[in-house]
């Protein structure tokens, strides 16, 4: 839990579950963090081996996060809170 229990850290492993994003994409997907804590977890993250950071050539030069197959591993355990979230969403609207 120590890994995943950091704020913004699951929201994190979340987007990029769907596959590498962009800094900037990280941002627009979690409008509420701030660009210094969404750069110290995915420090974090990467530190402790569950994402890969590329720099992309290019004209304005950006960096791609990825999850590496062990921060792969997390994805059910992310997609299981999300789905008892939403059961006690819905319990608690019906």
């Amino acid at each position: 839990m120590a890994f995943i229990g950091g704020a913004w850290t699951p929201n994190i492993l979340w987007y990029l579950s769907t596959g590498p994003r962009r800094f900037s994409e990280l941002r627009g997907d979690i409008p509420l963090v701030s660009a210094k804590v969404l750069t110290q977890r995915l420090r974090e993250l990467e530190d402790h081996g569950l994402l890969s950071r590329r720099v992309l050539e290019s004209a304005a030069p950006s960096v791609e996060y990825a999850l590496t197959p062990l921060g792969q591993e997390f994805l059910p355990v992310i997609r299981a809170i999300a789905l008892v979230g939403q059961k006690l969403k819905d319990r608690a609207v019906a």
